[in-house]
């Protein structure tokens, strides 16, 4: 009996190691099964499911011969389980992106030690043919911890609901109570993140602001921010609002009434979801109808032809063209930052930053355009932008190995700011330069094209390549061919590790090496 429980204990413990991995995807997956279902189709080897289905084999089995065959077999299908748990958990722990202990992850665990502590202990206590089925479900549940996985988040579907929309009225309530407050919502295919810094940077010259911190741009994560963050004295409160389906932008309007919109862009973006860039520009312009309802303003990049092309008159444009009525020009860029010209409704302001890229520049712009609309004074606004720093892993300068230079873009994860981040690289004259990157995802059927575009263009600028995941860098690969580019400068690394390690042996003084789109383990393949 003591030797039963003790490998009970240890099935337990193997379980919940095994858990980690499957938590830290099931989160990098938002949550939906669909997606962690998708991951799960891609990485589970056939090698490790035969093992498993050994196990499993063998397990029911030993529980066909009576209970004592099965306790006495116990130890053996814990010690079984526990190497599979090890190697699993040891991958979160190599990850790029780990878990992060949310109080739903912890929810989720708490469920899982629960059931197997049940499953154990009863099976151990009531014995007979009873005792028997619930070891056998506990030793197939340790040595199939993705059952485990959907299992709790099934299971906890009505409580994490049932939070979601107390934590909902809570954040409606507190933002009601703040009567004098203006939101400020920001969305858009990419430049969003940048664009909410930016613009926040410029309005706390004038405003108490609060924004939402990182990409903190669902429902929930908006909902956190103003539970957590908003305070008495806050007068603006900038919101990034993310989408990945139709509806999404909507959800977050409903929570927070933005007063006024800043639209990035428009793009193919989470085209899985999406399906079509008519859906995106559906769901980025929800915003646009939140706020028109309130007769907000609403400015959007006029840069992008999706947008000039489909938005209503009554949208105001910002742009790089002087048919604009806010726009940059004589725009000049360095390794030290950018120097140009925004014409604010005939009012002209030279500024200076560190932002690298064209389309910081118009980040820029239609963020200084809303703050100038908001009363903030011309040269409070020159002064905001000189004092801007890039944010983090968007094209962030950084010293690397041997004295080399890092362009850290390692959040940019769209189309033509892959292709800009490019264009930035090309602007360090007189150095070598070299790019580290697994490519774009979520994209649909324009993926593949869009990354043999990304291959082509690195391939036209760059001395040395380095692509990542072994099977993500064909579309790369044939992209760079086109160019003739030579095979003995282009590399393939299985994890960003072992590109930095091939990085590191040519990396000198005199290099340059851009970093675009450090994608999380649930796509490096």
């Amino acid at each position: 009996m003591i030797l039963s429980a003790i490998a009970m204990i240890i099935a337990i413990i193997s379980g919940l190691l095994g858990l980690v991995r499957q938590y830290q995807m099931l989160q990098q997956n938002s949550y939906f099964a669909s997606r962690y279902f998708g991951w799960l189709k891609g990485n589970l080897s056939a090698f490790v499911l035969v093992l498993r289905g050994f196990a499993m084999a063998l397990a029911i089995l030993a529980a066909s011969f009576g209970e004592n065959i099965l306790k006495e077999s116990l130890t053996l299908f814990a010690a079984v389980a526990l190497y599979f748990g090890w190697k699993s958990a040891s991958l979160n722990a190599s990850s790029i992106k780990k878990l992060v202990w949310t109080a739903r992850i912890k929810r989720m665990f708490a469920f899982s030690l629960v059931l197997l502590l049940l499953l154990g202990v009863l099976g151990l206590v009531v014995g007979g043919t009873i005792g028997s089925v619930l070891l056998t479900v506990l030793i197939l549940l340790t040595i199939f911890p993705e059952t485990l996985c959907v299992l709790s988040l099934t299971a906890l579907k009505p409580v994490e609901k049932s939070y979601a929309s107390y934590y909902i009225s809570d954040a409606k309530k507190i933002l009601s109570s703040s009567r004098d407050i203006k939101v400020i919502g920001i969305t858009g295919s990419f430049g969003k993140t940048s664009t909410k810094y930016i613009l926040s940077r410029i309005l706390s010259e004038k405003y108490n602001v609060l924004h939402t911190p990182e990409s903190f741009n669902t429902p929930m994560g908006v909902v956190r921010t103003i539970r957590e963050s908003l305070r008495a004295d806050t007068e603006i409160f900038v919101c990034e609002m993310g989408a990945k389906n139709v509806g999404d932008i909507k959800e977050i309007c409903d929570i927070v009434h933005p007063d006024h919109a800043l639209i990035t862009s428009v793009g193919a973006q989470h085209l899985e979801t999406f399906k079509t860039v008519e859906n995106v520009f559906k769901t980025k312009f929800e915003l646009y109808d939140a706020v028109k309802a309130k007769d907000g303003l609403v400015f959007a990049n006029g840069d992008n032809k999706i947008i000039s092309d489909n938005a209503d008159k009554t949208v105001i444009l910002y742009s790089t063209d002087n048919k604009t009525k806010y726009y940059a020009e004589n725009i000049n860029a360095s390794r030290h930052g950018a120097t140009f010209d925004i014409v604010l409704d005939k009012t002209k302001i030279s500024v200076t930053t560190k932002l690298l890229g064209r389309h910081n520049v118009l980040n820029i712009v239609g963020a200084a355009a809303l703050a100038f609309n908001l009363g903030v004074e011309p040269d409070d606004i020159a002064f905001a932008i000189s004092r801007l720093n890039p944010t983090e892993h968007r094209l962030e300068m950084k010293g690397s190995v041997k004295g080399s230079l890092l362009i850290d873009d390692a959040y940019n994860a769209n189309p033509e700011g892959c292709l800009e981040a490019v264009n930035v690289l090309n602007s360090f004259s007189g150095m070598k330069k070299v790019i580290i990157t697994p490519g774009l995802v979520e994209l649909g059927e324009k993926e593949f094209e869009c990354n043999k575009d990304l291959g082509r263009a690195a391939a036209l600028v760059c001395d040395k390549i380095i692509f990542v995941g072994k099977k993500r860098s064909e579309p790369l690969v044939q992209g760079a061919q086109e160019t003739n580019f030579s095979p003995d400068d282009m590399y393939i690394a299985s994890s960003f590790m072992e590109a930095m390690e091939i990085y590191s042996t040519f990396a000198d003084e005199n290099t340059v090496v851009l970093l675009e789109n450090d994608l999380p383990d649930n796509y490096l393949k």
